[in-house]
């Protein structure tokens, strides 16, 4: 009986320390302060993701839009200059 009475006792001791202990730890911001704290952190990481994509693919279309145009005039410097020589051949002058 008296093993029964001291372990009775055990367990409400314990329990009656554990409830403020629980109270107490109410100043944590919780769980959906931390999910909200986490979909703004990818939303962030989304925006900035984003912007990176939209950076680079300027980058990219200003590059090939100038290199096209270099290759263009080349290409027409080229022609122009294949012209000549074939004219210059084959002109009755010779």
């Amino acid at each position: 009986m008296k093993v029964k009475l001291l372990s009775t006792t055990l367990v409400a001791a314990v329990l009656s320390i554990g409830i403020p202990v629980i109270a107490q730890s109410s100043t944590d911001p919780g769980f959906k302060q931390d999910m909200k704290n986490a979909g703004h952190s990818t939303k962030n990481a989304a925006k900035d993701t984003g912007n990176g994509v939209k950076s680079g693919t300027k980058k990219t279309w200003h590059k090939t839009k100038h290199t096209t145009k270099r290759v263009t005039h080349k290409a027409a410097g080229k022609t122009d200059q294949g012209a000549r020589k074939v004219k210059r051949k084959t002109s009755p002058d010779q």
